[in-house]
């Protein structure tokens, strides 16, 4: 899925987009299960003690915000989260009300490491960690292919050693 051409630069192409891990929505399907499940035992529970209508709207209500809380807003969550990687940046969109973005260029990040766990391992996911001008490195949660993602990154910034700012260290150290 590519990312709208009109929010990048010219000649600036995208080399990977994702949204975070599905390893997210495991927590969010489940409280879906335990909703209607939960939902259709008390509605069985309800009717074999002959409660009113109010009781079944109530009910229902119940469940639909149960649903729409621990399961609509994060799906939406995970639906409107972007993390992608172009030629030139790295850009991370998070939000569905309240938009953030964070954009950092290619050359002003200093290192990539990522971090996974042995669930991590085994879900195929982990974490991106991208040092650059900052004071603080930023920590990218559940990228997927998060060892390709890190390559990925790592071969973009070094493809690209014009733009990088720490090419004009290495001539005048003269290491260049």
């Amino acid at each position: 899925m590519a990312y709208p051409d009109d929010l990048l630069s010219p000649g600036e192409h995208v080399v990977i987009h994702q949204h975070p891990h599905w390893k997210t929505l495991l927590g969010p399907v489940l409280a879906l299960v335990v909703a209607v499940g939960g939902g259709a035992y008390l509605a069985v529970v309800v009717s074999d003690l002959g409660w009113t209508p109010v009781a079944w709207i109530v009910l229902g209500a119940l469940v639909a915000v149960l649903v729409a809380w621990l399961t609509a807003a994060p799906l939406l969550r995970w639906r409107t989260t972007h993390f992608i990687i172009t030629s030139e940046r790295v850009m991370y969109r998070i939000g569905v009300l309240k938009r953030t973005g964070l954009d950092i260029p290619l050359s002003r990040v200093d290192s990539v490491r990522f971090e996974h766990n042995l669930v991590d391992r085994l879900f195929g996911c982990g974490t991106l960690i991208i040092e650059s001008a900052s004071d603080e490195p930023l920590e990218f949660d559940d990228i997927g292919r998060v060892e390709k993602v890190h390559s990925l990154l790592y071969r973009e910034i070094n493809d690209n050693p014009a733009d990088d700012h720490r090419t004009e260290d290495r001539v005048t150290d003269g290491r260049a």
